[in-house]
């Protein structure tokens, strides 16, 4: 699929259908694979990548290349869950969807380094590919894994294969996948007291270090300026001071994308700790479906999220009380 992606970015690179190509190139590893931006066909032949590894969300990026040459035509190559943030981003005219040409992309799914470093094999110099395996190269010798046992959780809990906007398609398009199992750790979560949740939160978000991967690389943080970043607020770019300071940055975060988060799991996937801070946004839209009727942020580029949709069949305060711890 690489090398068709490649002819296709410089045949309309050349003939002048775009003028800037966003895909991916590799990190200083072989599985740190990185967004970029190309504008030769130059770049794309000696630096474009798709692989295994190409798990990050480029949608934003057509955000802040447009910001930067409004008038420029853009080709992005997108993924399923990738075409729902892009679908959110046009609802809320942050995208110039007439300045992009789309080409939507077969996913079966992308791997995570990560879950291969905790088999326990270090020194990894270079991952292949080799029918259902990965052949892992390290500095003292090879390892075989499955591919399944490398998923990235999101990939694992997919909830679509299926891509909602395009102007061409590479590969097959997919389906919406039923019962994908999203909502299982967030039904773990609920079924606990709340002194268990609490302690389980304040577990995982003591180990944030406020490095704002999570809001940066999040296609629904689209502010000009954070609250996080004003310097009269007090908490402007710094590390958490006490346990309150740990919680707040994320919990107005998420309440900040509720009813915009399309569930592309970014947040978690560049967190450095390790934070599955996408289980408090499936928890929002987990509550939303059970209060609002069932939505999916991003499906398309029409219409209102729930939160700012009023209607007559809103959920009453009463209602929400009822519902008690969950």
């Amino acid at each position: 699929m690489q090398k068709v992606m490649i002819n296709k970015a410089i045949e309309l690179l050349t003939n002048g259908t775009v003028q800037k190509v966003i895909g991916w190139q590799k990190g200083e590893f072989a599985y740190d694979i990185t967004p970029a931006v190309f504008e030769t066909a130059e770049e794309i032949e000696k630096n474009f990548v798709y692989d295994d590894f190409c798990g990050a969300n480029v949608s934003k990026y057509v955000m802040k290349e447009q910001k930067k040459d409004p008038d420029a035509k853009i080709l992005v190559f997108l993924k399923p869950c990738d075409t729902y943030s892009f679908n959110q981003l046009t609802a809320e005219h942050r995208v110039n969807r007439e300045n992009v040409y789309i080409i939507g992309i077969q996913c079966g799914g992308k791997a995570d380094v990560t879950k291969i470093k905790s088999l326990g094999i270090d020194g990894i110099t270079g991952i292949e590919s080799d029918g259902d395996n990965y052949i892992v190269k390290t500095i003292y010798g090879d390892e075989t894994i499955a591919k399944k046992d490398a998923l990235a959780e999101r990939c694992l809990t997919c909830k679509s294969k299926k891509l909602t906007v395009y102007d061409e398609i590479i590969g097959e398009d997919g389906e919406e996948i039923a019962d994908c199992g999203r909502f299982d750790l967030v039904e773990k979560l609920e079924a606990m007291t709340a002194e268990e949740r609490f302690e389980f939160w304040q577990g995982e978000l003591s180990r944030c270090i406020r490095c704002n991967a999570c809001r940066n690389v999040c296609p629904a943080c689209t502010c000009e300026q954070c609250v996080f970043d004003n310097p009269n607020s007090g908490i402007a770019q710094k590390a958490a001071a006490d346990s309150f300071e740990e919680k707040m940055f994320h919990i107005i975060r998420a309440y900040h994308v509720a009813g915009r988060c399309t569930d592309c799991g970014e947040c978690s996937r560049v967190c450095p700790e390790n934070i599955p801070l996408h289980l408090l946004n499936r928890k929002f839209i987990k509550d939303m479906n059970a209060l609002y009727g069932s939505h999916q942020a991003g499906e398309t580029a029409e219409g209102r999220h729930p939160l700012i949709n009023f209607t007559y069949d809103d959920a009453e305060p009463s209602v929400v009380h009822e519902r008690g711890n969950h």
